[in-house]
């Protein structure tokens, strides 16, 4: 198997080394293997898990949700229901934000178009 050192895992995903640490330090990255100096080194499996929890964190999964979701991982199969059903939930949350963040930014849209105007407005005059 192949395996990549933290600073090596810190370019792919661009996150600084300390969020990895973090992240390992909350129970995210967990069964994180070592060499003889005690550096964390990332197998091919905790890099996919890794980007797994990247993406719930980047969709604005609590820690804690995410928590729960690699602690099923690690139970194994007969969590499959409760992880489906997780991201169900967590996608109906990510869509709702979304829909929230489109009707705002009508409105930043709408202060924009104002302020276009009165600057234009005071050139002209000026």
């Amino acid at each position: 198997m192949k395996y990549c050192s933290i600073s090596e895992a810190s370019a792919k995903f661009n996150i600084p080394e300390s969020t990895l640490r973090y992240y390992e330090k909350k129970g995210l990255l967990p069964l994180i293997e070592r060499d003889e100096a005690g550096r964390q080194l990332f197998s091919e499996n905790q890099i996919a898990l890794l980007e797994t929890v990247i993406c719930l964190k980047n969709t604005h999964m609590p820690i804690s949700g995410i928590k729960q979701y690699i602690d099923w991982v690690v139970v194994g199969e007969n969590t499959i229901e409760l992880r489906l059903e997780m991201m169900k939930n967590h996608k109906q949350a990510v869509l709702d934000e979304i829909s929230l963040m489109t009707e705002s930014l009508k409105g930043i849209d709408l202060k924009i178009s104002r302020y276009t105007k009165r600057t234009q407005e005071s050139k002209e005059e000026g």
